[in-house]
């Protein structure tokens, strides 16, 4: 048999070589083909990279891992090709700030993971560590690859073990845009904020299963989509639209933090603030048991009115979310009495005690406005755990190390008023507004119990009960008596807070708060 003769081998030039990686490059960047693309688009989606292009600053996105492929051979996998493996890695910036990110193309086999999947995600989870830059995740998966066996498994862990790493070290975002369920679901809620669509859905066990196994019978809407994980589980904290609304979103939430936890969060150009808002000064109804919304307050102390509330209609009782005074980014906590008076619960607790620990791991400020009549009474609290929940918020405050700056608006009652970052808590600055009635109870509770006596032997009760409510009210329930006992720093009109809370940033700025060397606190889970 002759052998070709070494001149009839054609060998690719440079321009043919390029050529071929061009059109190597095209064929991936489509993804699932054409076809899947338009049907991508028809359910009202965007694909793995018309997200990236929409998050990230033009021109600045560098990819890793395009040509990734996989080297199952089980179950007719030998020599498939998943293009880029169904995820999108890579970094870029978002206003001129690096992230690292990951976005899984459900065009390619409904974007399930596999090992090379994995494995692309993880690589950016450790680029986000070394780099100290945010991670962001955006989901929209079917799930393991089932073909991968013990494989896709393995690249689940290993994406949960780098999230906890990634923990309190840089700020992780997950968009859930599409399917996410089983334990995929679990690499979001290790993270520290959920952005969901209200395209997608998110469980563990969906709709099919639920039905096989209990008869239960449920929509996927009812199951896991954002609206009943907002208002119900408290699984997700910021719900959007659609996809360009979810990004949007994520944008306007890493600009309030910092790259990571050694840095300080980004401040914008301000001047300094001296304007007294007089508006403050009428949002308090003069009848105590009249509700207001505490968000008509925060809104007129941070700048521009702007305020990105975090968990809007999960334990609506407290308020938090992020805003700036002055230009400094802060972590904000409210009570709000316009939902069953302010009170404290279960639900509350554990939504305030995880966003300041959030903020003490990424040096944001903490402003807590504090109109609290005490803790939900009832055995469904007590049974569920109201003490073990309650004390999360005790021990999220007093470990706190950033700045806290609280103000006193209204009632300010008992255990609930200490665990609102009282000045026992270590609160750096403590005002009250004149309106604030701060005191172990209410004045009408106070007295029936060590006035009893007194009320019971006087002729005209109703009177006598009236004289001694007032009477404990002015001598207790006043700011002043918390004034005396230098439990609060000032007393200061509404219309000084915005002023008040933004010299009281500038003074805090170097703030430092040597605590005993420990591994770490042991948070009452």
């Amino acid at each position: 048999m002759s052998e070709t003769p070494a001149s009839a081998v054609h060998e690719m030039t440079v321009k043919e070589k390029i050529e071929e990686l061009r059109r190597r490059k095209a064929a991936l960047f489509l993804g699932g083909g054409q076809d899947r693309i338009d049907k991508h688009h028809q359910s009202g989606k965007l694909t793995a990279r018309e997200r990236l292009a929409k998050l990230l600053d033009e021109g600045t996105f560098l990819e890793d891992f395009l040509f990734a492929a996989h080297r199952a051979t089980h179950f007719g996998m030998a020599g498939k090709e998943f293009p880029g493996e169904g995820v999108v890695t890579g970094c870029g910036k978002v206003e001129g700030r690096l992230i690292h990110l990951a976005s899984q193309d459900f065009t390619v086999a409904g974007g399930a993971v596999g090992e090379a999947h994995g494995e692309k995600i993880v690589a950016m989870q450790e680029h986000s560590l070394k780099m100290g830059t945010p991670f962001v995740f955006i989901n929209d998966s079917g799930g393991a690859r089932i073909q991968e066996g013990i494989d896709s498994l393995s690249a689940y862990a290993r994406i949960f073990y780098h999230n906890v790493l990634l923990s309190g070290v840089v700020p992780q975002i997950s968009l859930i845009l599409g399917p996410c369920a089983g334990g995929a679901a679990y690499s979001p809620a290790l993270t520290d904020f959920i952005i969901q669509s209200r395209k997608a859905h998110m469980f563990i066990t969906g709709p099919a299963v639920i039905k096989q196994v209990t008869g239960e019978d449920v929509s996927a809407d009812d199951l896991g989509g954002a609206d009943v994980h907002m208002a119900r589980s408290g699984n997700i904290h910021l719900v959007a639209d659609d996809d360009e609304h979810a990004i949007a979103l994520c944008k306007r939430l890493l600009s309030y933090l910092p790259s990571n936890n050694i840095e300080d969060p980004p401040r914008l150009p301000h001047e300094p603030v001296t304007e007294y808002v007089e508006e403050l000064n009428s949002i308090i109804p003069d009848d105590a048991r009249k509700a207001y919304d505490v968000t008509e307050i925060i809104k007129r102390v941070v700048d521009e009115g702007d305020f990105l509330e975090i968990q809007s209609h999960f334990a609506r009782n407290a308020v938090v979310g992020f805003g700036r005074v002055a230009g400094y980014s802060v972590g904000i906590v409210a009570n709000q009495p316009s939902f069953v008076a302010g009170v404290l619960d279960i639900d509350s607790s554990d939504k305030i005690a995880r966003f300041v620990r959030f903020c003490n791991a990424f040096n944001i400020p903490l402003l807590t406005f504090v109109d609290v009549p005490g803790y939900l009474p009832g055995t469904r609290q007590e049974h569920g755990g109201i003490i073990r929940h309650g004390a999360k918020i005790l021990f999220a405050y007093s470990a706190a190390t950033v700045p806290k700056i609280t103000i006193v608006l209204r009632k300010a009652y008992g255990g609930a008023y200490v665990a609102m970052c009282c000045k026992g808590l270590e609160a750096d600055r403590v005002a009250a507004w004149p309106t604030a009635e701060i005191a172990v109870m209410g004045a009408e509770g106070a007295v029936a119990v060590v006035s009893r006596k007194e009320i019971d032997e006087a002729e005209d009760k109703d009177r006598k009960r009236a004289e001694l409510v007032e009477d404990y009210r002015r001598t207790f329930s006043s700011p002043y008596m918390a004034g005396s006992r230098r439990m609060v720093d000032n007393i200061i009109e509404p219309g000084e807070t915005r002023r008040y809370v933004a010299m009281a940033l500038d003074t805090l700025r170097t703030k430092t708060d040597h605590r005993p060397e420990k591994k770490h606190g042991l948070i009452p889970l």
